[in-house]
């Protein structure tokens, strides 16, 4: 039988650990960690790298898996100006919590929301005739007018107003009572793709909207088409407003656009603990299917964390943990509860901490340059073959959220 050799590092105490540990009130070692400071770090950087643009922090989809109404008030008090959000419910959201200052709907809800949208103060996105129509009446039974921002589609296909219906959009906006156009945006497809020039196309058509808006009397105060990746590389989408989601997170837009490169910080880390370990003769079979046999005698551990809580399937033996001081790899079919690890000849001990996304805290485990790599959010994309985005959000809600630097 191969030595048994004790994990160093992350093993602690009960009372050794952290007082984050104590904030968790789940009733299983797993969570997700969010370090408001990293985001207030991320959107003074977006901020700077926009020149004079304000900046509006995307928090939909509960703040990117990260929690929206923390990360929104710690991007408000970095600087952020704006907040946007997908759905009406995501706005009320951050109101309940207090919240305020301006939030932008970034795409039209069903008209019947519409009542939701003006009692919870939203800015809608608007681009088609009925909703702009209903909006008007709504305007001007209160006799005041109510702000919104002209969507107009320039490449990215998805929605907002396509290009020959700009005039039609411009003039219904033009001659309404009860709307002000505040603002005209666009959306960048292909920004994060820095060897694929039709960001500058996609410009010079937002710039023909914008002329054909001023024919009709249209100046709106806030011009804006850029995203993370527009932020970062393409200074001429800057405007008046820049509306970065995925660099207010510190993760990386896509491959070719490396966050860290950038000067960005990721904020998260997923952890949780070894929950059983036993030691396996070569050739034991792990998990569904048989997918993975121990190369030879050696130590598995077992890890509660699973597809249900956004590990995604497809990393099953394509990803490593954090585990004492080393990297170890993932084996074995993940489950919906739990995957396990292979520690070779190191013994993992049940409480020993496992970090499936981010570092090591500080202070724990070896020096500072003999650390092993942190895990990233892209190494789980490129293996999964999907991006950042998909991997942050898919972070399951029965995940606790545990929020540092509040």
């Amino acid at each position: 039988m191969t030595a048994r050799t004790p994990a160093p590092g992350n093993r602690r105490s009960p009372e050794a650990r952290s007082t984050v540990d104590a904030e968790v009130t789940a009733l299983r070692p797993t969570r997700v960690e969010v370090d408001l400071e990293a985001i207030r770090h991320n959107v003074r950087h977006l901020a700077a790298r926009a020149g004079g643009a304000q900046v509006c922090a995307v928090v939909k989809a509960d703040g990117y898996g990260h929690g929206a109404v923390p990360v929104a008030r710690a991007a408000r008090e970095a600087g952020a100006s704006w907040l946007a959000v997908a759905l009406v419910e995501e706005g009320r959201q951050l109101r309940d919590a207090g919240i305020d200052g301006p939030i932008l709907l970034l795409s039209e809800p069903p008209v019947a929301a519409i009542g939701e949208l003006l009692a919870a103060d939203l800015t809608p996105t608007v681009y088609r005739e009925p909703f702009i129509a209903v909006l008007d009446a709504h305007g001007q039974g209160r006799g005041r007018a109510i702000d919104v921002h002209l969507k107009v589609d320039t490449g990215m296909g998805r929605v907002g107003a396509p290009e020959p219906a700009w005039q039609d959009r411009i003039e219904q906006l033009a001659t309404s009572r009860g709307v002000h156009v505040e603002g005209i945006s666009t959306h960048l497809a292909r920004a994060d793709e820095p060897a694929v020039d039709t960001t500058a196309s996609q410009l010079a058509a937002f710039d023909r909207a914008l002329q054909l808006a001023g024919r009709f009397g249209l100046r709106p105060a806030l011009v804006h088409a850029a995203n993370t990746a527009g932020v970062l590389l393409h200074p001429g989408s800057h405007r008046d407003l820049v509306r970065p989601g995925i660099g207010v997170y510190g993760l990386s837009p896509s491959a070719e656009v490396d966050a860290l490169d950038h000067g960005l910080r990721p904020a998260l880390r997923l952890v949780s603990e070894v929950s059983f370990a036993k030691h396996v003769a070569v050739g034991t079979p792990i998990s569904y299917g048989h997918r993975w046999r121990a190369p030879e005698d050696g130590w598995v551990a077992t890890v509660p964390i699973g597809y249900a809580d956004g590990v995604p399937r497809r990393l099953t033996n394509r990803a490593q943990v954090l585990l004492g001081d080393r990297r170890h790899p993932m084996v074995g079919t993940v489950t919906m509860d739990q995957l396990h690890v292979w520690c070779g000849d190191v013994e993992p001990q049940v409480g020993d901490e496992v970090v499936l996304l981010g570092e090591l805290r500080p202070g724990e485990g070896p020096e500072a340059d003999d650390q092993p790599a942190p895990v990233r959010p892209e190494e789980w994309a490129a293996a999964a073959d999907t991006i950042t985005y998909e991997v942050a959000t898919s972070l399951s809600a029965r995940l606790p959220r545990v929020h540092l630097g509040a």
